[in-house]
C-alpha cells in the first residue's frame, strides 16, 4: 500500500481490513453518537488529573492530550453499498519529563484513578529511559496560552449530513461511470473529525474541533478482446473542510485541456462523467516515446512531488537521522542550510511550510505540543533556508521556539515530528494554464496522481499520473499513455521554468503520510499552481508481453 493512497477496493469486508493504514482504534458507533458533544470543562478536569500526578512523582514537564477521533466510512461498488461505519475513538495520552527523559503511557479509562496510574507510569517509563540517555531533552520555550479554542471554519459538519444522501451521492456517481463506458467503479467517501484538548505544564488548555474529508471513486475499463484494461482516480484532493466541499460552484471549475479541473470544492457527480469517457480514451491512447519533454505539471499531479521530493527532505529529523527505516532520511544535511548558498532549485521556487492555510490536511491552531502554528519559508528563491522542526529541535537550527509541527494520529499515540503544509508559491506575473502550453514546443501535460517512488535520501525519483497529453509545437495533440518521468531532486527543481500565478494555485494531499515506528499516519496538504520543467527524462513504462 503506497503511503499517499490506499489499495484499490475490492471485496470490501470490516473497515479495518478495508483500510489499514486508517487509524481505525476504538469502537463502532451510531451517526446520532458521533454528535454528542463533551464539555471541556470535564477534559480540563481530567487534564489536570494528570498534570498533578505527573509532578508529584516527580516530572519536570508535562502534556497531556484528551482525544476523541471520530471516523466514517460510506464505501459503495457499482450499485451496491458495500459498507457504512462509523467510528469513535476516545482516551487520554501524557507525555512527560523526568530525569532529562521522556516518557509516555496513554489510557482510555477516564475514571481519576486511572489517569493518575497512566502519568505515574509515564515518569517511571521516563525516569527507565533516561539510564540510557546521552544528553538531556531540551525543549524551545513555550508560553503558555491559557484556555484558548480553535475550530476548522467548515459551513457544514459532515457527520451531520444524514447517511442517505451520501450514498445516493454514490450511488450516482457510480451509475454515471457505468453508463459512461466504465465496467467497474468503487466510490468512496471518508470523514475525520478530531476533537482534541492540550493541557500542558506551561499552562495552556487548548481545544481544537478539526474537521476532513475525502470524496474519492476508481474506474476501471477492459478491452474484452485482450483483457488489458485502463484506470482513471477521482481528480478530487481531500481537504480540511466540511460537506460544503462537494457543492461546487461556477466559479470553482477550471476549464482546461484535460476537461474540468476544480478549485477550493468539488463536483464528484462531474469528474465520474468525464472520467468514463477519459478511460475509454486511455485504451486508444498511443505509448509515449522516451526522451526529453517539457513537462506542465497540473497541481492534482504536482502535489505527490512535492511532498516526497520537499516535504520529507525537509523533515529535521530525517536530517538528523533520528528517523530513519520509515521512507528514509534527507540528501539536505545541515551543512548545506549553513552553507545560506545550498541551490535546490531556480529562483523561480519558492516553497513554504504553513500550518494556517483554510482548507489545507494540516490547518490547526496548535500543534500537539500546544504551539501556535504560523507559516515560514523553507526554500527561498531556490535556496535552501530551512527546516521544519519542533520543540527538542529547536535549539539545534538556533530557534529560539519550535516552528509548531508535532502530531500524534490518535490520543494512544505518542506526538513526534510530522510533516507540515508544504506548498510551491505560485508564479507573480500572470500566467494560465493554456499559456504554459502554448509555449512549449514538445512536451507533456500531466494530470492527477499515480504510482512513484524515490530513493532512501529523497533524491532520486521516479513519478508517474493520471492523464497524459502531448504538446506539440505549442498545442495538445492527443493523449499518451505509459508515461513517467525520472530526475534527482536537485535537478528537477532546477528545471523549472515557470508558475501560473495564484488564480490557478490549488491544493492536493493525502490523508495517510506514514512515519513512524510503531507507525502513524498524518494528513498534509501541498499547494501549487501549474507548473512548467524543462528537458526531464520520460520514460516508457508499459509491459512488454
Amino acid at each position: 500500500m503506497k503511503r499517499r493512497n490506499f489499495i484499490y477496493l475490492t471485496g470490501v469486508g470490516a473497515a479495518a481490513a478495508m483500510l489499514p493504514a486508517i487509524p481505525v482504534f476504538g469502537k463502532e458507533i451510531s451517526p446520532e453518537q458521533a454528535l454528542e458533544y463533551i464539555d471541556p470543562a470535564a477534559k480540563k478536569i481530567m487534564s489536570d488529573v494528570a498534570l498533578n500526578a505527573a509532578r508529584s512523582k516527580g516530572a519536570t514537564y508535562t502534556d497531556v492530550r484528551v482525544g476523541r477521533y471520530l471516523n466514517q466510512y460510506v464505501v459503495t461498488r457499482e450499485d451496491k453499498v458495500e459498507n457504512i461505519v462509523n467510528t469513535e475513538s476516545y482516551g487520554i495520552g501524557i507525555r512527560v519529563i523526568s530525569n532529562g527523559s521522556w516518557g509516555f503511557a496513554a489510557t482510555d479509562k477516564m475514571d481519576k484513578d486511572s489517569i493518575a496510574k497512566a502519568a505515574e507510569l509515564a515518569v517511571t517509563i521516563a525516569k527507565e529511559n533516561a539510564r540510557l540517555l546521552r544528553e538531556p531533552v531540551k525543549l524551545a520555550p513555550q508560553k503558555g496560552y491559557g484556555e484558548v479554542s480553535w475550530k476548522a471554519p467548515i459551513e457544514k459538519n459532515a457527520f451531520e449530513v444524514p447517511v442517505k444522501e451520501k450514498v445516493d451521492l454514490l450511488l450516482a456517481v457510480n451509475d454515471a461511470a457505468i453508463k459512461g463506458g466504465a465496467d467497474y467503479i468503487n466510490s468512496i467517501l471518508f470523514a475525520v473529525n478530531e476533537q482534541k484538548y492540550f493541557a500542558s505544564t506551561d499552562g495552556s488548555y487548548i481545544d481544537q474541533d478539526i474537521h476532513r474529508i475525502w470524496p474519492t471513486f476508481f474506474i476501471t475499463k477492459i478491452d474484452k478482446a485482450t483483457g488489458k484494461f485502463e484506470t482513471r482516480n477521482a481528480l478530487s484532493a481531500p481537504t480540511g473542510k466540511g460537506y460544503e466541499y462537494l457543492n461546487a460552484r461556477p466559479q470553482d471549475k477550471i476549464q482546461t485541456a484535460s476537461g474540468t479541473l476544480y478549485k477550493g470544492r468539488y463536483d464528484m457527480l462531474e469528474d465520474a462523467t468525464q472520467a468514463a469517457k477519459q478511460v475509454g480514451e486511455k485504451m486508444k491512447a498511443k505509448s509515449v516515446e522516451p526522451g526529453k519533454y517539457d513537462l506542465v505539471l497540473d497541481p492534482s499531479h504536482l502535489w505527490l512531488t512535492i511532498h516526497e521530493s520537499c516535504g520529507h527532505p525537509t523533515e529535521l529529523d530525517r536530517v538528523l537521522g533520528y528517523e530513519a527505516n520509515y521512507a528514509g532520511t534527507s540528501f539536505l544535511t545541515l551543512d548545506k542550510w549553513e552553507s545560506k548558498k545550498f541551490n535546490y532549485g531556480s529562483k523561480e521556487v519558492n516553497i513554504t511550510a504553513d500550518k494556517t492555510e483554510v482548507g489545507s490536511l494540516g490547518a490547526v491552531g496548535y500543534d500537539d505540543e500546544g504551539v501556535k502554528c504560523g507559516k515560514w519559508d523553507v526554500i527561498k528563491d531556490g535556496i535552501l533556508v530551512n527546516y521544519q522542526a519542533i520543540r527538542d529541535q529547536a535549539h539545534i537550527l538556533g530557534l529560539n521556539a519550535s516552528q509548531g509541527c508535532c502530531y500524534a494520529d490518535n490520543w494512544s499515540s505518542v506526538q513526534f515530528q510530522r510533516m507540515a503544509n508544504i506548498s510551491l508559491q505560485p508564479g507573480k506575473a500572470k500566467l494560465s494554464i493554456a499559456d504554459q502550453i502554448k509555449n512549449v514546443e514538445k512536451g507533456i501535460y500531466i494530470v492527477g496522481d499515480g504510482s512513484f517512488s524515490i530513493d532512501q535520501q529523497r533524491y532520486n525519483f521516479q513519478f508517474g499520473g493520471q492523464l497524459y497529453y502531448e504538446i506539440k509545437e505549442g498545442k495538445i495533440a492527443g493523449m499518451l499513455k505509459d508515461v513517467a518521468y525520472q530526475a534527482n531532486t536537485q535537478e528537477f527543481w532546477n528545471s523549472c521554468v515557470a508558475i501560473c500565478d495564484e488564480s490557478d494555485y490549488r491544493l492536493g494531499g493525502s490523508f495517510f503520510d506514514g512515519k513512524g515506528q510503531p507507525g502513524q499516519v498524518s494528513a498534509v496538504s501541498h499547494g501549487s499552481a501549474t507548473t512548467r520543467f524543462n528537458k526531464v527524462n520520460v520514460i516508457n513504462t508499459a509491459r512488454k508481453i
